[in-house]
C-alpha cells in the first residue's frame, strides 16, 4: 500500500507533518476509489433520492424506506408503528475473481452486516452475477465457486436468497462481477444509524477476533486486476465464517431489542479504521482508540494490521457507559468476542498502540477530504447496422437455449429461499414476493442488469434496465417503491470507459426519476479492468415494489382455451422496422443494430401493468425481456397448457427477438377490459390463446414454429447439462 504523491501533499498540508505509517495506509484506503468514489461522486447527483417513503437516504450503511400499511389496525382504532425496510447493495468483484468461494461469501456477509447496523433484521437477499463466456472453462470455474459461496453463506445464516440474475458476456472473462443486495426489516423505535451521538460514549467491538485477512482490501478493489491477481492478491481477500455471522445477527437483534445501541457501523472496507472513523465523522466528533484492546485471533499483530484488516463478522457499536456491561453479557451469551476499544470524543480521531500514538487526524478530513477526479468522457460510438440472416427455427432454438436466457434453476435450487417463512413467490419468476405481515404488505423484489443492452447503448440500455426491473415488479401486481444501485465500470481514466459509465449513471437516474422510484442508496465499483480489457458498463439495479397482500398471478398460462393471450407493447417497431440492438439474437449470431426505442410513458405503463396484474380476470402474466417474445412465450408453456400464437408481422425474426423493455404478455378472461386499461398508454395486440396439450405453435409470416413444453424444458437446461 502506498499513498499517491498528490494525496500525500494534501495530507502533509493538513497535518503540518509527515503522516505516520498507519495514517498513510489509512488515508490510502479511505481515499481509494472504492471508499471515496473519487471518479463517480461528481456524477451521482443525477439521482433523485427523496420521497415521502424515504426515511434514510444515501450515505449510511443501508437506506431505510417506510412501507405502506395494509393492515386493519387503523380501522380498529389501534395505534400502529410504521414498518420500515432497509435496502443495501454491495459488490465483491475483485475478491471473487481471486477466490470465488470466499469472495462471494464475504460479499453476502458484508451486506447483511450493513443491514444489522441500521437496527434491522435481514429478511431477503438478491444476487446479480456476471461472468465471461459460458463455454470458457475458467468462467465455469468462477461461476460454480461464486454460487457455492453465496449458497453456503446465505443458507448458514438463514437469510433466503429470493431474486437476482446471471449473465454471461465475453468481456467479463478477466473480471467477473458479484453484486449482492439485502432487504431488512425494522421500525421507527428500532432504527439505528451510523451517526455517533455523544462524547463519552464507549466504542465497543463485537464479533470475531481480528486476523490478518483482507489487508488492503479497499485499495485492492480500486485497481485493475493484474495477470497474476489470483495468486498475488489472495491476502486481500477476506475469509468468512457464516456461523459466527448467524450468532452476530441474533446478538444484534437482542442489543436492538433492549435499546443498548446508540449508533453502529459494520467492519467492511478498511476494517476498524474505516468503520470507527466514519462513525464519529458523521456525528462531527472524534475518538480515542487503544488498538491493543482489540480482541485478536493471530499473535504479534501490529497497529497497522489491527487498524486495516478486513476480518469478517465484526461490528463497531457506540454504547452509553452504563450499558457496556450488558452488551458484554449478550456477546458472551452468543459466544462472540467483545472489546471496549475506546470512546467518542469531541476532538481528533486518535489511535494508540502500546502507549504510542499512531493516528491523530481530523475524522471529517479523513472521511471527506479526498479530492474528486475531473476525468474526460467520450460519447459511445453509434452502432453499425449488421443484421444476420439466420434460419428462423435455428434462431429460436439457439436463443431459447442460450445460457443467458436458459433456466437459472441450477443456481437458485442451491439457495434456501424458503427459510424465514416469508417467501410467497420465489426465484424463477419475474420478481420475488416477500410477505411483510407486520404491514400486511407484499414486497416484490427484482434485481439485475443487461450487459448486452448497456454494451450496445449505455444511456438507453440503463434506462431499459430500470424499466425492466419496474416491469418485473409490476407483473406481480406491485408498484415501485424504491431502488438501490450497484454501478460497475472499467478503468475510469480511459475516456471511452468513463463515457460509458457516465451514460449508465444518467440513464438509470433518468428512468428511476420518471418512474418515481427514488434511488435511496448504492455502491460504485470501478477499475473492473484486466488484461482482457474493461467490463461492459453494468448498472445493477435492485428495486422493490409494494402491494396489498402476498398473492400474485403466475407466470405460466392456464389451460383455459377461452382466455386470450395479449401482448402489451410494440410487436413491430418504427413503422415495421425492427431495432434488434442489445438482443440475445444478435449476440448469438454476431450482428449489431441500434437499440430499440422505449415506450413513451413508462410510469403510466408500469402503473397499469400492476393494476391489471391484480385483476381477478388475469390468469397469467410475464414480462418480455431477454430473448424477446420467443423466450417469453417459451417460458409460459407447461405440460398442462401450451399456446397457439400468430404474429401479424412482416418480419417474424424481428418480432420474435427484439428486446424492447416495458412489454408484458397477459393471459386474460377479460381482453376488452385490458385494452381499455391500456388505451392511450401502450398498444395491445392479440396473439392467440392457450391449448391443453403443452404445445407451442407460433405462426410467423409464412412459417410455423412448433415445439412443446418437454422439448423447451430440455433446451432450457443448458447450464444444468454443462455443470452436472
Amino acid at each position: 500500500m502506498s499513498l499517491a504523491d498528490s494525496d500525500r501533499e494534501l495530507v502533509v498540508d493538513e497535518l503540518g507533518r509527515e503522516p505516520t505509517r498507519a495514517e498513510a495506509a489509512l488515508f490510502e484506503n479511505l481515499w481509494s476509489e472504492h471508499c471515496a468514489y473519487r471518479s463517480s461522486r461528481p456524477l451521482l447527483s443525477a439521482f433523485e433520492s427523496e420521497g415521502e417513503q424515504v426515511v434514510v437516504g444515501p450515505g449510511d450503511d443501508a437506506a431505510v424506506v417506510a412501507l405502506p400499511d395494509n393492515t386493519d389496525d387503523e380501522e380498529s382504532g389501534d395505534e400502529t408503528q410504521d414498518t420500515y425496510i432497509t435496502m443495501g447493495i454491495e459488490s465483491h468483484n475483485h475478491p471473487s475473481y481471486v477466490d470465488p468461494f470466499d469472495g462471494a461469501a464475504t460479499g453476502v456477509g458484508g451486506i447483511v452486516r450493513d443491514t444489522l447496523s441500521m437496527g434491522a433484521y435481514p429478511i431477503a437477499l438478491a444476487d446479480s452475477l456476471y461472468f465471461g463466456a459460458f463455454d470458457r472453462e475458467h468462467s465455469k470455474y468462477l461461476f460454480e465457486g461464486v454460487v457455492e459461496g453465496i449458497s453456503h453463506y446465505g443458507n448458514c445464516i438463514g437469510v433466503p436468497t429470493v431474486a437476482g440474475s446471471v449473465d454471461f458476456h465475453p468481456d467479463y472473462e478477466g473480471n467477473p462481477l458479484v453484486n449482492v443486495a439485502c432487504v431488512g426489516l425494522t421500525d421507527e423505535e428500532r432504527l439505528v444509524t451510523a451517526v455517533a451521538q455523544e462524547p463519552g460514549n464507549k466504542l465497543v467491538l463485537v464479533g470475531n477476533g481480528t486476523g490478518r485477512d483482507g489487508l488492503g482490501g479497499a485499495s485492492f478493489a480500486s485497481e485493475d486486476l493484474s495477470e497474476d491477481a489470483e495468486t498475488e492478491d489472495r491476502p486481500a481477500v477476506q475469509v468468512g465464517d457464516p456461523y459466527a455471522e448467524k450468532l452476530l445477527i441474533e446478538a444484534n437483534e437482542q442489543l436492538i431489542e433492549e435499546g443498548l445501541i446508540e449508533s453502529a457501523r459494520d467492519l467492511g472496507a478498511a476494517g476498524l479504521g474505516g468503520a470507527s472513523s466514519e462513525l464519529v465523522a458523521k456525528g462531527g466528533l472524534g475518538a480515542e482508540i487503544e488498538l491493543e484492546r482489540v480482541h485478536q485471533r493471530e499473535p504479534n499483530m501490529n497497529a497497522l494490521e489491527i487498524l486495516l484488516a478486513e476480518s469478517q463478522e465484526r461490528m463497531c457499536y457506540e454504547v452509553a457507559p452504563e450499558n457496556v456491561e450488558r452488551v458484554a453479557e449478550i456477546a458472551e451469551r452468543f459466544d462472540l468476542g467483545c472489546s471496549v476499544i475506546g470512546e467518542v470524543t469531541d476532538g481528533n480521531y486518535t489511535c494508540t498502540f502500546e502507549g504510542e500514538t499512531v493516528v491523530d487526524v481530523d475524522a471529517e478530513f479523513l472521511g471527506e477530504g479526498a479530492p474528486m477526479n475531473d476525468l474526460p468522457a467520450e460519447e459511445p460510438a453509434e452502432p453499425e447496422i449488421d443484421l444476420p440472416d439466420a434460419d428462423l427455427e435455428d434462431a429460436f432454438e439457439t436463443v431459447v437455449s442460450s445460457p443467458n436466457t436458459a433456466s437459472k434453476r441450477w443456481v437458485y435450487r442451491q439457495y434456501d429461499h424458503e427459510v424465514g417463512v416469508r417467501t410467497s413467490v420465489g426465484p424463477g419468476d419475474d420478481a420475488a414476493i416477500i410477505a411483510v405481515r407486520e404491514a400486511g404488505t407484499g414486497l416484490a423484489i427484482s434485481a439485475g442488469a443487461a450487459p448486452n443492452w448497456t454494451d450496445a447503448a449505455p444511456y438507453e440500455g440503463a434506462r431499459a434496465v430500470a424499466l425492466e426491473n419496474a416491469t418485473n415488479v409490476a407483473a406481480k401486481g406491485a408498484t415501485p417503491l424504491a431502488a438501490v444501485d450497484c454501478l460497475n465500470g472499467g478503468n475510469p481514466e480511459k475516456p471511452d470507459v468513463y463515457g460509458g459509465f457516465k451514460g449508465i449513471v444518467d440513464g438509470l437516474a433518468d428512468m428511476c426519476a420518471t418512474l418515481e422510484a427514488p434511488v435511496v442508496g448504492g455502491n460504485v465499483s470501478l477499475y473492473n479492468d484486466s488484461v482482457t480489457g474493461p467490463i461492459p458498463p453494468t448498472p445493477t439495479l435492485a428495486m422493490v415494489g409494494a402491494k396489498d397482500g402476498y398473492d400474485a398471478p403466475p407466470l405460466s398460462v392456464a389451460p383455459d382455451t377461452d382466455a386470450e393471450l395479449l401482448l402489451v407493447g410494440d410487436l413491430a417497431l418504427e413503422d415495421g422496422e425492427f431495432a434488434l440492438g442489445g438482443s440475445e439474437y444478435l449476440a448469438r449470431f454476431d450482428g449489431s443494430d441500434a437499440f430499440p426505442a422505449l415506450p413513451g410513458d413508462p410510469a403510466a405503463l408500469v402503473r397499469t401493468v400492476a393494476e391489471v396484474a391484480n385483476d381477478d380476470a388475469t390468469l397469467a402474466i410475464h414480462d418480455v425481456s431477454h430473448g424477446g417474445l420467443a423466450v417469453a412465450l417459451a417460458e409460459m408453456v407447461s405440460d398442462e397448457a401450451g399456446l397457439e400464437v400468430s404474429l401479424p408481422a412482416d418480419d417474424p425474426t424481428g418480432a420474435l427477438f427484439h428486446e424492447q423493455p416495458g412489454r408484458v404478455l397477459i393471459q386474460t378472461a377479460a381482453p376488452d377490459a385490458v385494452r381499455e386499461a391500456f388505451d392511450g398508454v401502450a398498444p395491445v395486440v392479440s396473439l392467440g390463446s392457450a391449448t391443453t396439450d403443452g404445445r407451442l405453435a407460433i405462426a410467423a409470416g409464412d412459417r410455423t414454429l412448433e415445439t412443446d413444453a418437454a422439448t423447451i424444458r430440455d433446451r432450457r437446461t443448458t447450464i444444468d447439462r454443462e455443470l452436472e
